[in-house]
């Protein structure tokens, strides 16, 4: 699996993120979150729920997340808002760990929710942005694209982890073994568009223009919401 993943996305120059770095006034230590070119929103992480009685919890990590099983099914963060009372994301927040600060008042019981992961889509979730991705990019799945792993994640200090490869070979990346986590950014080679999925952070913010933005917005499959204080 790994050489099958190494062999599809060979590694790249570490000066490719310098555009990246310039963009976002950054040195990349969560990822590259670049301002929206010229649009931007925000996808959010799944987070399931489990029906019944049972209230025993996950084994929720920081790290990439798959669908945790029988008996949990996807939960909206639009549906939770409604349900608690709370804004899809609080103004002036990113999409993270202070979202949903009702939901203890509100009666959601420990383990009865699993919490989107920290620092990396959920597979469901990945693979729904590289659908779309590749139905909105001129080339498709042979849209040459790029990506960048932060030091956190990738547990290296000592040099940027850059790789290069196909759009329509990205789904394979969730399988990295060496890597636990979905790439800390994605972009086309022409710099089109722009995924980043910061190291703290519940959401990804996909830059690019306008109307691949609103096509995004517009999406049955994805939840994805405009947060234009850090957009």
């Amino acid at each position: 699996m790994l050489d099958d993943i190494l062999g599809l996305w060979p590694l790249a120059p570490a000066s490719e993120t310098d555009w990246l770095a310039g963009l976002a006034q950054d040195d990349g230590l969560t990822g590259y979150e670049v301002p929206g070119r010229p649009d931007a929103a925000w996808v959010l992480g799944g987070m399931y729920e489990r029906g019944g009685t049972a209230g025993d919890s996950v084994n929720h990590s920081q790290s990439r997340d798959e669908h945790p099983g029988p008996g949990w099914q996807r939960l909206r963060w639009a549906e939770l808002a409604a349900r608690i009372g709370d804004p899809v994301v609080p103004h002036g927040l990113y999409p993270c760990f202070r979202c949903f600060p009702s939901s203890k008042e509100a009666g959601i019981r420990p383990g009865f929710i699993e919490w989107p992961a920290e620092g990396s889509l959920d597979r469901p979730t990945w693979d729904q942005l590289i659908r779309f991705l590749t139905v909105h990019s001129p080339q498709g799945a042979d849209t040459p694209c790029l990506t960048y792993y932060n030091p956190i994640i990738a547990q290296d200090f000592e040099q940027e982890h850059v790789r290069s490869g196909r759009l329509g070979d990205a789904r394979v990346l969730f399988d990295n073994p060496d890597i636990l986590y979905t790439p800390s950014n994605l972009w086309a080679a022409d710099r089109s568009w722009v995924v980043c999925t910061d190291y703290d952070l519940w959401g990804t913010k996909v830059c690019g223009p306008q109307s691949l933005v609103e096509d995004l917005l517009a999406d049955i499959e994805i939840e994805a919401v405009r947060l234009p204080w850090i957009s």
